[in-house]
Formats: structure tokens, C-alpha cells, sequence
């Protein structure tokens, strides 16, 4: 008997279609799956044949065979067992299984018959639309993240009995309804909130002109002024994610196994903070099956290197191409894929190992030779990457009590939108989002200055000695500043705040 049901791999965050072929002849008992399946795929033979028997089914007498087409792709993990479990129950049913040929399965079978979530399911779902499949059936949990996927009708199920009883037409599932993106973003409130930053009024200002045009941020200050408070509240400044940053965001998360039982699209960006012992194949993506790193899991949102110069020289060199592309290569023996990782990095660090060097309000301890060898761990391209960057001093208590109310997040956000939307309307028709993604044409192009701007910004090449990359992420910052302010083209006021937003680099490391 032979019999054939529709599952899916997943290669990176993508899905890729595999036909479930069970063939039951004479011949010793024996339980075999072939079409190069891993480790874990093998293992599954144990886990069907006991789901089968505690739902209440035969397992099939005789020489089975399971084939999993394409053979020549390697499938790995155990979204495949589902669709095996229904295929060998199809071979001998009495009675037949309708649609098997239109539904993709999707499942991890329990030894006591449940289904548990699977990774990727979102990327699944996408390639189930993609070849023209109209059913879905996977685990309750994973029904949420593909619910806003359309042209697919998607049945959630908790165990191989009723996916069998549905498929047999004696008890139908119910199908999971189509949640609108928009609902999905009434829902999300704002976590940390800019009006409970005290002080810092030039960080505060630096924080919104990154917002706006998606430039990268370093900040350097002494222990506890607020440093990673501010970076936490970058998230709720940034302009909502659109659905279809939403879907990119989420299917990396979703592959990487990120995501939290029954989470629907990510409607939040992402913040990443990994600590500073992360490893370069962590951070960056790799391992034995090439699974996205911090870079690729902050893609449409934030990467903040806490103490970063307490990272590994390596791991941070290995950070610029991601940055400055927006995509990382990860190619290992058993997979190579390409992963997103269009990211705004957010750096804090303190000045010395002590923390203190350059405040008003504390001595530093440090010798002089101590704070170069602090800081020559960051390397000159790393800080030219950096476009705004900030010094920040401790906020005295007396401060604290007697600052008025801030402003919310939301009041800065709306700024913030719109500064984006001027961008969007200027960049229309080409792949560019925001000033931080300009090339070198596009910053001729669109970066307009003034004679008397273009002056001053000689005049701070000069004396600051700046790169050619650091004069050109300067004007990419004035004209976020000049869009900040609704100019229509860079002025001097708009550059003098972009070359003041650019100071840390001179006054530390040169």
C-alpha cells in the first residue's frame, strides 16, 4: 500500500515543500525513513509508532518504508512527524482521508499523541500559500503567529486523533480566523517611556535624530546616567513596524525558535542586548546549522552593546559588514543562508575601567595609560560606523526631584513619523527607508547643503580631523536634523547640531 501527505522543511527562514511517501509491503518488520534525514528525523520513527498506538491506531505490519521527497535536501527538525503519522494511518484506513493532496501538516508528535509547536511555522505557512496549498493544519500553539497569513485556511489541532477524525470528515476542526495586522497594533502599549529619562537633554535629542533617520548611536558616560535607560526606550520612538517588516521580523525570529508559545506577528521592533562574553558565531549567526545571530534577531529594530568595550575585538570587527549591508552570508558545512540584519546599533560604554574620566562631578583613578588601553579597544572603522555620538554625565539628585514633567514617548514618536515620512516621500521609487541607508550618489543626490553649511562642515573636517566615511554619516545626520526641523534642505544650524552630535570621537580617541 502506498499512501502521500504534504509536509514542509525549513532552510534558514524559509519553507521548502517535502512529500511524505509511506509504503507498507511483506517482508520483515521493519520501520524505515530514508531521503536524508537527520539525527532528530530518524528519531521520530519511535515517537510516531508510539502516538499511533496511545491514540488508539494500528501501527502498519510489515516493511515500512517512509520517503521524504526532494531526497537529495537534508531535512532536519520535526515538523515532518505529523504529516508521517497521517500518511502511514492512511495506507490501511477504513475509512479514506480527504484533501491530502491540498493540506500541508505540520507537527511534533508526543508519545501519548499530542502535537507540539514546531519552528518556522510562520515561514511554512508562507511557502504553503506560495505553491498553492489551501489547508493547514499544525499545533494550537504555533496557530496564532500565521494568522494574519492570507489565502490559507489554517485548522489548529492538539492531537493526532483529531487531526484524523477531521481528515476522515467525522469531526470537523474549526478553523482559525484572519486577525488584522492593524488590530494586531492597537494592542501593543509602550514599555519604556522617554518622559522617565531625568535630564540628559542632549542625549534625549541625540536618541530622536537616530530614530528618525535610522542612524547608529554611541553613547559614553559614567556609570549610572542612563545609558541603557535611554536605549531601552528607543523602541517606542521608532515608527511602528509595517506588515511587511513584521513578517520579515518574525519569520527570523520564529526559525531561530524565538518566539513564545500562541505569539501572533511581532507588531513590537525588537531590542537585543546581548552580553558582552557573546561569542562572534552568536552574535553574528553560525553554528553547526547556521541558525541567525543577535544581528539578524534585532533586524528592523535595536542592537544595544552594553560596556562595549568589554566585547571581544573579533566579535565587534565582525559587526561591520552587517551594519553598513544589512545582511549577513553564514556559510558552514551542512547549510549556508543569507539572513537580514538591517539593524540600528545602539553602543553605551563608560570612559575609563573606572567610569569616571571626563565627569564634573567625580574623579576619575585612572592612569593615562590605563584609559588608552580602554579605549584602543575600539578600532577607528567601528567608530566611524558610529554616526551620533554622545557624552553623558551622572544627573545630580537635586536634579532628579526639582525636573519637570518630560516628554512621552508618543509626542516624540509623532516627530519622529513624520520626519520618516518626508524620507519615504523623498526616497520614493528606490530601495532606501531612511537617511542612515544613503550611498554615496544618493547622499549627492538628496543631501542638499547650503554654501554656508557646506562651509562649516569643511571647517569640522578639518579641525576633527574627520574620515571620508565620517563627513559623509555627518551630512546624512544634518539632513535628519534638517527633516526633524521641515527644511528642505541642510542648513547651518541644522549641520552645527550634526557636528555637535559627532564630538565624543575627537575628544576620547584623537
Amino acid at each position: 500500500m502506498l499512501a502521500k501527505s504534504i509536509t514542509c522543511g525549513l532552510d534558514g527562514v524559509s519553507g521548502y515543500p517535502v512529500s511524505v511517501e509511506a509504503y507498507i509491503s511483506n517482508g520483515l518488520v521493519s520501520f524505515e525513513i530514508v531521503g536524508l534525514p537527520s539525527a532528530a528525523v530518524k528519531e521520530s520513527r519511535d515517537r510516531v509508532r508510539a502516538a499511533m498506538l496511545n491514540s488508539g491506531y494500528e501501527f502498519p505490519f510489515g516493511k515500512v518504508t517512509v520517503n521524504l521527497a526532494p531526497a537529495d535536501v537534508r531535512k532536519e527538525g520535526t515538523s515532518f512527524e505529523l504529516a508521517v503519522a497521517v500518511a502511514l494511518l492512511s495506507t490501511k484506513s477504513a475509512v479514506p482521508f480527504q484533501n491530502l493532496d491540498s493540506t500541508m501538516l505540520l507537527g511534533e508528535l508526543s508519545l501519548e499523541g499530542k502535537l507540539l509547536p514546531v519552528r518556522g511555522a510562520l515561514g511554512m505557512a508562507i511557502t504553503a500559500v506560495e505553491n498553492h496549498i489551501k489547508h493547514l493544519i499544525l499545533p494550537r500553539e504555533n496557530a496564532n503567529e500565521v494568522a494574519c497569513v492570507e489565502g490559507l485556511e489554517v485548522y489548529p489541532a492538539e492531537t493526532l486523533k483529531q487531526v484524523c477524525r477531521h481528515l476522515t470528515g467525522e469531526e470537523v476542526l474549526q478553523k482559525q480566523p484572519v486577525l488584522s495586522f492593524e488590530a494586531l497594533q492597537l494592542s501593543k502599549p509602550i514599555r519604556n517611556d522617554m518622559r522617565d529619562v531625568k535630564g540628559q537633554a542632549l542625549a534625549r535629542s541625540a536618541l530622536e535624530v537616530a530614530a528618525a533617520g535610522g542612524h547608529n548611536l554611541l553613547m559614553v558616560g559614567v556609570p549610572g546616567s542612563g545609558k541603557t535607560m535611554l536605549a531601552r526606550c528607543l523602541p517606542g520612538i521608532l515608527p511602528p513596524l509595517s506588515y511587511e517588516e513584521s513578517l520579515e521580523t518574525t519569520l527570523i525570529h520564529s526559525a531561530s525558535g524565538e518566539l513564545a508559545a500562541e505569539s501572533t506577528l511581532m507588531t513590537e521592533r525588537p531590542f537585543r542586548s546581548p552580553h558582552h562574553n557573546t561569542s562572534m558565531a552568536a552574535m553574528i549567526g553560525g553554528g553547526v546549522k547556521a541558525r541567525p545571530g543577535e544581528v539578524s534577531l534585532a533586524h528592523n529594530g535595536v542592537l544595544f552593546l552594553d560596556e562595549l568595550p568589554e566585547f571581544q575585538r573579533n566579535t565587534l570587527e565582525a559587526l561591520r559588514q552587517p551594519i553598513e549591508d544589512g545582511f549577513v552570508h553564514i556559510t558552514r558545512v551542512n547549510g549556508q543562508n543569507r539572513y537580514l540584519s538591517r539593524s540600528m546599533l545602539v553602543a553605551g560604554m563608560n570612559p575609563c575601567p573606572c567610569g569616571n574620566y571626563g565627569s564634573k562631578k567625580k574623579n576619575c583613578t585612572c592612569s593615562a595609560s590605563e584609559i588608552k588601553r580602554y579605549l584602543g579597544r575600539i578600532s577607528g572603522p567601528l567608530l566611524d560606523r558610529l554616526d551620533i555620538q554622545v557624552e553623558m554625565d551622572a544627573v545630580s539628585v537635586e536634579e532628579i526631584e526639582t525636573s519637570t514633567m518630560q516628554e512621552d514617548s508618543a509626542t516624540i514618536r509623532k516627530r519622529v513619523i513624520a520626519a520618516r515620512n518626508r524620507q519615504l516621500k523623498r526616497y520614493e521609487g528606490t530601495n532606501i527607508y531612511c537617511n542612515a541607508q544613503l550611498d554615496q550618489q544618493g547622499l549627492e543626490k538628496w543631501c542638499r547643503m547650503n554654501a554656508a553649511a557646506k562651509s562649516l562642515l569643511m571647517q569640522a573636517v578639518q579641525r576633527f580631523d574627520m574620515s571620508m566615511r565620517a563627513y559623509a554619516r555627518v551630512r546624512k545626520v544634518a539632513m535628519t536634523i534638517a527633516d526633524l526641523n521641515g527644511h528642505d534642505e541642510i542648513t547651518p544650524q541644522d549641520m552645527a547640531k550634526a557636528i555637535q552630535l559627532r564630538n565624543v570621537d575627537g575628544r576620547y580617541w584623537k
